[in-house]
């Protein structure tokens, strides 16, 4: 079964939404050895590491998934062992932490997890549907969405995410916010994210962030957007 329509089948309404098995990472189960695996797993893509050229390359990608992602995971494993948060889902880890080690990993880990399902290959274009319908109402439309969902990730000071969030009644929001921050601890369903860490463009853009989330919207994926809003508005 694919991913996206494994997703389909099981988002779940209000803050208690869990973004399907990928981006709750229950613990896993006992190796075939006998071994017990480590209770979060980094999910695999989607698509090929090449999939998302020229946006990104292969070895921006390979960079960014298979270290710094790899790392947030690995760290946190670390963190959470013998204790019980190594027993909860990724979400519900990050929704309960204080601030400090176990958050800052578990929300990197599920921040870039929720990232990687805001793109694919031959994206872009504009939402249809409902989430088209709300960007109308919220913000004027498309392009004054766009421009303002740009801007706001372009000017996060230092490291962190733009995001679009949605209350329970569907109202929705660009939340710049830095470092591990995540609309999660606020609230707010995620609907749709740019990484603005360097980390997420340094190898194929340097310094030039603003560039890098210009390019973001030729290979965003509406669709993944327009599900997490059904399930945020349900």
């Amino acid at each position: 079964m694919q991913r996206r329509e494994f997703l389909t089948g099981t988002l779940a309404a209000g803050s208690g939404l869990v973004l399907g098995a990928r981006l709750s990472a229950e613990p896993q189960p006992l190796t075939t050895q006998g071994e017990s695996k480590m209770p979060f797993q980094q999910p695999p893509l989607t698509y090929a590491k090449s999939a998302l050229a020229p946006f990104l390359s292969e070895e921006q990608m390979m960079y960014h998934y298979d270290k710094h992602h790899a790392t947030y995971f690995k760290n946190l494993n670390g963190l959470v062992e013998g204790k019980p948060e190594a027993a909860l889902p990724l979400r519900e880890v990050v929704a309960q932490a204080a601030a400090g080690p176990v958050f800052n990993n578990a929300a990197q880990a599920w921040n870039h997890s929720f990232y990687w399902d805001c793109m694919m290959p031959h994206g872009g274009g504009q939402p249809k549907g409902d989430l088209a319908a709300a960007i109308k109402r919220d913000f004027g439309g498309y392009d004054d969405f766009k421009k303002a969902m740009s801007e706001l990730s372009v000017k996060v000071f230092g490291s962190g995410w733009g995001w679009l969030a949605a209350d329970k009644q569907g109202k929705l929001e660009i939340m710049p916010l830095g470092n591990a921050d995540t609309p999660l601890k606020h609230g707010k369903e995620p609907l749709l994210t740019i990484d603005v860490w360097e980390h997420a463009y340094y190898v194929d853009y340097r310094n030039e962030r603003p560039r890098y989330v210009d390019g973001f919207w030729n290979v965003v994926n509406w669709d993944f957007a327009e599900k997490c809003f059904q399930a945020a508005v349900k």
